[in-house]
């Protein structure tokens, strides 16, 4: 079905549980040693936004989400407040041949890493009215950056905040690096077709489990 660029609630995503999950195959050996098949390259996060009490007006505006998205049927935007935020983050390196480059974000422990794909990327005026509803006007300004020098969006470059796709109008010379900065949302879907809202006591609320899965797009 159809992705909806919209944006699920930050005010209700705000202490959503969750974060990436892999999907490995493991068997035990007879000798208690073990066999492990890594069946994704890379992960798909899941969360929960079953959590607190919720006032009439949030309820309002989940059950209109919900029936809007037609359950599982239609991805959406979700913040991770855990992880959104794009700091000096290398994505290509230029060839003077070049022009377009697909946003990454590289997660980088010891020996092991894992490279993500960024692709639903905040405007500006999107993390500023972020930023002053929940979290006091703190937010991380959309830049890219060229060799460490700024770049002018529509003069040096164009952004698909759909796709996380930067074009330059112009090759990144050989060896230049290509940094950004800003932030995204996760691309995910309801994993449950039911939404079952409980009155605790007047004009309180809550729910059970609304699980949320990252897709692939």
């Amino acid at each position: 079905m159809a992705f909806h660029e919209v944006r699920f609630p930050t005010k209700i995503s705000y202490g959503a549980s969750g974060g990436p999950q892999f999907n490995t195959d493991i068997i035990e050996l007879f000798s208690g040693f073990e066999k492990r098949n890594q069946n994704w390259a890379n992960s798909k996060a899941r969360y929960d936004v079953s959590h607190n009490i919720k006032t009439q007006t949030e309820v309002d505006e989940l059950i209109k989400f919900f029936r809007a998205r037609k359950g599982r049927a239609h991805g959406f935007r979700f913040r991770d407040w855990a992880d959104y935020k794009l700091v000096g983050e290398t994505i290509g390196t230029g060839d003077g041949a070049a022009t377009t480059f697909q946003i990454k974000k590289t997660y980088t422990n010891g020996v092991g890493s894992e490279v993500r794909d960024i692709k639903k990327i905040v405007s500006n005026s999107d993390a500023i009215s972020i930023a002053t509803g929940q979290t006091n006007g703190v937010y991380t300004a959309w830049a890219v950056y060229k060799n460490s020098v700024l770049q002018t969006e529509t003069t040096h470059y164009t952004v698909d905040r759909d796709t996380g796709i930067i074009t330059f109008l112009s090759a990144p010379a050989n060896g230049h690096a290509i940094q950004v900065d800003g932030e995204f949302d996760v691309p995910v879907r309801f994993d449950t077709d039911k939404l079952a809202t409980k009155i605790d006591y007047y004009n309180d609320f809550s729910w059970g489990e609304i699980p949320l899965v990252e897709v692939r797009i």
